[in-house]
């Protein structure tokens, strides 16, 4: 398939440049500490999970708090790997179901603590966060796993951990969850028509619908 253009830099990727200073020395540090890559992934996920626990039981600020604590390390792990020059596609792909896994864990505690209150509206706004948190992240694996390029839109995930965690510190994950819910949704289309863009760019719309046929 033809290249149809430049890459494109996601905020992700612009933070990982900006705060390159302060993740290398922490990592060296982590890595000469004997810590592998993977250890810190599983390690920030427990944190997710105890950060979860808290949460389906009402402690919102303080599941918040820990989930501020926790969240650098999805930049960490990566950065290891990179120092210890042993990034392998087997590494990315656990980094990035456990990314998945965790941000489903959140919204797991959320639905459970409106559950248990009875808030159909909330219990709503969780269903969509996730499913169009799910999604954004989705239509990238698929445009990549086609040779395109998807990290555009306004909520990857680093953006959307940006508005929760602040909003479950301050007790307002309902504000967090109306924002996800709508533009979590909105940044899907934006990833497929980029993909579309793309696909008519290179001629490929043809070659779009035989390789949907075949699956």
């Amino acid at each position: 398939m033809e290249d149809s253009g430049k890459k494109k830099t996601s905020f992700t990727d612009l933070m990982r440049k900006l705060f390159k200073g302060v993740l290398d020395p922490i990592g060296n540090f982590l890595n000469n500490l004997g810590l592998k890559p993977n250890s810190m992934t599983i390690f920030g996920l427990l944190g997710h999970i105890i950060s979860a626990i808290l949460i389906s039981f009402g402690q919102i600020t303080w599941g918040g708090i820990l989930l501020l604590i926790f969240a650098p390390i999805d930049a960490l792990d990566g950065t290891m790997a990179r120092l210890r020059n042993e990034p392998t596609r087997f590494g990315g792909f656990v980094d990035s179901v456990t990314d998945r896994v965790s941000e489903l864990l959140v919204f797991a505690a959320l639905l459970y603590y409106y559950t248990l209150h009875q808030n159909t509206l909330a219990i709503m706004l969780v269903f969509f966060s996730a499913a169009g948190s799910i999604m954004v992240s989705y239509t990238r694996a698929r445009a990549e796993a086609l040779s395109y390029d998807a990290k555009v839109g306004l909520l990857g995930r680093l953006e959307r951990m940006i508005i929760l965690i602040p909003c479950l510190i301050f007790n307002i994950p309902l504000v967090a969850l109306w924002i996800l819910a709508i533009l979590t949704i909105f940044t899907t289309f934006q990833r497929v028509l980029s993909v579309r863009k793309q696909a008519y760019a290179a001629n490929d719309i043809v070659g779009i619908n035989k390789v949907e046929k075949s699956r």
